[in-house]
């Protein structure tokens, strides 16, 4: 189960990394009321047919996880939009990529809170892999709107994110695009 919408955005944003998407767009747009996540890939994409078995919680394919016998990403996404008055959407089509849309109603009184948005952003920007990733936040309420993207974040780091020090600077680039 997910504790926060953090959480479900980052397993979203890394199916799309392990569908070997080349780049992958993430924007996060909220207001008072509700919070928008598009996350969209040019990974290898879903048939019809392996859409909907994603949307069965009794489904994998065993290859993410060889010892499981479900996959609960999609199908929590599914519940949390539905239960708490939000709305979903997955356009994909094999070869072409995904796009998978969530929208959560903030004022319901059963939506998840929100999670750590710095703590998001450092987790999937270093997830492993050669991909390209822009992400755009939003936030209307507080005046934030601010855009990262994780190849120009990786050069000035020094190509890797994977010492320390890269990942402190990091986590404080993050951190002063949240908090201006």
């Amino acid at each position: 189960m997910h504790y926060n919408l953090c959480d479900m955005i980052a397993d979203i944003t890394q199916n799309a990394v392990e569908a070997g998407s080349t780049h992958i767009t993430l924007e996060c747009i909220q207001t008072q009321d509700a919070l928008k996540v598009t996350v969209q890939d040019n990974g290898k994409g879903m048939s019809p047919e392996t859409l909907k078995k994603a949307e069965d919680p009794f489904y994998t394919d065993g290859k993410k996880h060889p010892n499981r016998k479900v996959g609960l990403g999609i199908p929590f996404l599914i519940q949390t939009a539905e239960e708490t008055d939000g709305f979903w959407n997955i356009q994909t089509a094999p070869g072409r990529g995904t796009t998978v849309t969530m929208n959560f109603n903030l004022a319901n009184i059963d939506t998840p809170p929100l999670g750590d948005f710095t703590g998001l952003f450092r987790e999937i920007l270093t997830l492993p892999g050669s991909f390209d990733m822009d992400i755009h936040r939003k936030n209307t309420t507080v005046n934030l709107d601010y855009r990262i993207n994780r190849n120009e974040l990786k050069d000035v780091l020094g190509g890797d994110f994977e010492s320390a020090a890269s990942q402190i600077l990091l986590q404080k680039y993050i951190e002063s695009q949240e908090n201006p």
